[in-house]
């Protein structure tokens, strides 16, 4: 598609705008714009996928009834608001957009290229700071910000998020290969997606300095200014807590029972059982997505398909049902 292919091109209105939004948020840096660009390309953008998703929904070809959705965008990382844009647009429904002021260049940029190859468009995508009269919101947030976003929009049919990470449960056994595409899931974005792993369990005798060695591979982002302040930061609440930890200069690895951990830091945590404690890990709501041998592939957290919602509420139901004339049901609990 179009779209997809100017995201993987070098054009040179998209470089700047690249540029641009480097320049207005450091964690943006073009390594991971390039990567977040790629896999929307590669993972929505193109036909079969979404001609796949329109047969598996039943998608009618035009929507005689289309609702204005509010979409309120989170800015972790790049572009990560472009899939709700998608959903909603693909339902036939209008996005009333308000973008995260951490990433207010990208999306701007998308949006006003398909106003330029089709204007019709500029009707049906609408970016706002201001999201009044819409007749459903979708909103991305912390727990904190969910709060607001629920007084706000309770009244209408919603989904709203929350804080979501992820885990991975290794066995010990995992190859040389598979530890490499760990580390991706781990240190791609910072580990700020919620589909970054912020927290491994490991049996017990698990040989972590291995591990470590392994994820050297990424070392390189502690020349980043922002990623070392809070490498240096985390070490030195370590240091002052006189907390245990490894370290292999880029990751501070500590035991913890939070999933949650801090930018540079990974928790870990010895289990027993895997199969207890995978039956715990899929009983908690803060968990996105768990990386092991047997179910999200190692090295796969960050390359997530249209139909992988970020909350596991299923976006596009959701959009499909704003259409049928029921007692609405809130899909965010």
């Amino acid at each position: 598609m179009q779209l997809g292919q100017l995201m993987q091109s070098d054009d040179a209105e998209w470089s700047r705008a690249k540029q641009k939004a480097t320049a207005e948020n450091a964690w943006f840096t073009p390594e991971f714009i390039n990567l977040s660009a790629h896999n929307i390309a590669t993972q929505f953008l193109q036909h079969d996928k979404l001609q796949s998703v329109i047969d598996r929904y039943a998608i009618p070809t035009e929507n005689t009834s289309p609702k204005k959705v509010g979409i309120v965008m989170a800015g972790n990382i790049p572009m990560v608001g472009f899939h709700d844009l998608l959903c909603t647009f693909l339902t036939g429904n209008l996005p009333y957009i308000k973008l995260s002021s951490k990433d207010a260049v990208l999306i701007q940029f998308l949006v006003n290229k398909m106003v330029e190859w089709q204007p019709a468009v500029a009707t049906m995508v609408v970016v706002s700071e201001r999201l009044n009269n819409c007749e459903a919101y979708i909103a991305t947030g912390s727990n904190n910000s969910s709060h607001y976003f629920d007084y706000y929009f309770g009244k209408y049919p919603h989904i709203i998020r929350k804080n979501r990470t992820s885990v991975a449960i290794l066995t010990g056994d995992e190859t040389d290969a598979e530890l490499e595409k760990l580390a991706d899931d781990v240190y791609l974005y910072f580990g700020l997606g919620c589909r970054n792993v912020t927290k491994i369990f490991v049996p017990q005798g698990y040989d972590f300095a291995h591990l470590l060695q392994v994820f050297r591979k990424y070392n390189y982002l502690a020349d980043h200014p922002k990623y070392k302040n809070n490498y240096d930061y985390n070490l030195a609440l370590q240091l002052l807590n006189k907390r245990q930890y490894m370290s292999n200069e880029s990751l501070l690895l500590v035991e913890d029972p939070s999933p949650f951990s801090a930018i540079s830091q990974l928790h870990y945590e010895f289990y027993h059982n895997a199969d207890d404690l995978k039956s715990k890990l899929k009983d908690n709501q803060s968990i996105q997505c768990i990386v092991s041998n047997k179910d999200t592939t190692f090295g796969e957290a960050q390359c997530p398909g249209v139909c992988d919602y970020a909350d596991g509420v299923d976006t596009i139901r959701f959009l499909l049902g704003l259409q049928e004339e029921k007692k609405y049901e809130d899909l965010s609990k």
